[in-house]
């Protein structure tokens, strides 16, 4: 599925569309992909919480999804 990410997607969302982009939220420290919560996140929810720029995070989701 190709789908266009923002600061406002929620992380269940990217990884309903495509599971392979967890490893980029794994990169970032957010290993509790499975918790119901973490799902329920935005991009940018969890870039804050992890001191990740939210901006390179989804401009990696975006080129990768787009592929």
């Amino acid at each position: 599925m190709n789908m266009s990410v923002s600061k406002d997607t929620l992380i269940g969302e990217v990884l309903e569309a495509d599971q392979t982009t967890a490893h980029f939220f794994f990169e970032m420290g957010m290993h509790c992909l499975g918790c119901p919560a973490s799902a329920a996140e935005t991009v940018e929810e969890a870039c804050m919480v992890h001191g990740v720029p939210v901006q390179e995070l989804i401009d990696k989701l975006n080129d990768h999804m787009s592929k």
